[in-house]
């Protein structure tokens, strides 16, 4: 396509490629306000910010996993291990024992003591093993556990800032939702996944209930999901779940008991398909 002008106009040239587009289900719908099916090639922000924010950190490319490679990789897992301690010097070895007993996919929120640090030596002790980083509430935190090796970035509220800066830094953003408006909002917004957060009282029918109209919606409970109803949450439709309390009990934590919780975290996962 070529936009003409007057005398000495330069010729503008706008390269058209096609893309996929699910419908009323494509991401690009929704964030774009109409169908994704033709995208402008000429202009690529957000590619231009991923090659620049990892030409700064090299050691970024080694691990580095694509949104569309962390959704796939969680729902192979079927869940994630999360971490939440005021203890810092047991969160490695605490998590250890969950790799241990089977979890593949690991988070340790922000509000862990110097997290930061916990989740570049976690990453680069086991590269093969997904690590995120929970908590994100503000940009500044996004591109910091980023650097320090996390691949996924999940927060507990909807913040449209810290998903687009997860978008532009090419990690999948989790940001918790409660009521349907707000699981919409973060889709729409860009977030692949969205976390079911916080959830008292709420049960697996009420994931069911918000993907009839939804479905497209990818749905992560991590509150009051327990070795009783683990596999009632997937059976409804939740695409992941996450295991906070009934994995890291604080008290076995603080205890350094990691047998007991790498029992647990292989009863846990066991549990899913018993």
């Amino acid at each position: 396509m070529q936009r003409s002008g007057g005398a000495g106009h330069v010729p503008i040239s706008l390269k058209i490629v096609h893309s996929p587009c699910h419908g009323l289900y494509c991401q690009d719908h929704w964030t774009k306000g109409k169908p994704g099916r033709y995208r402008q090639a000429a202009i690529r922000p957000r590619e231009s910010l991923q090659l620049r924010y990892r030409s700064l950190h090299p050691s970024l490319q080694e691990n580095a996993m694509t949104p569309t490679e962390f959704v796939t990789r969680l729902g192979k897992a079927r869940a994630s291990a999360i971490l939440r301690t005021d203890v810092p010097d047991v969160a490695i070895a605490a998590m250890e024992a969950a790799v241990r007993g089977g979890f593949t996919i690991c988070e340790f929120t922000l509000t862990i003591p110097d997290a930061l640090d916990v989740i570049r030596e976690f990453s680069q002790r086991y590269p093969d093993v997904v690590v995120g980083a929970g908590t994100v509430l503000e940009v500044d935190q996004a591109h910091q556990a980023v650097e320090a090796g996390a691949r996924f970035l999940v927060s507990p509220v909807v913040d449209e800032t810290v998903i687009k800066a997860a978008n532009e830094l090419n990690v999948a953003a989790m940001p918790g939702t409660h009521t349907a408006t707000e699981m919409l909002t973060a889709f729409r917004a860009g977030a692949p996944l969205q976390k079911l957060f916080p959830a008292p009282g709420i049960g697996p029918d009420y994931v069911k209930a918000c993907l009839g109209p939804m479905p497209f919606l990818k749905l992560v409970p991590t509150h009051g999901v327990n070795l009783t109803n683990a596999r009632d949450w997937l059976a409804a439709g939740a695409y992941a779940i996450g295991f906070v309390a009934p994995l890291f009990d604080p008290a076995l934590v603080a205890d350094r008991r990691f047998d007991e919780l790498e029992r647990r975290a292989r009863q846990l996962l066991q549990s899913l398909d018993s």
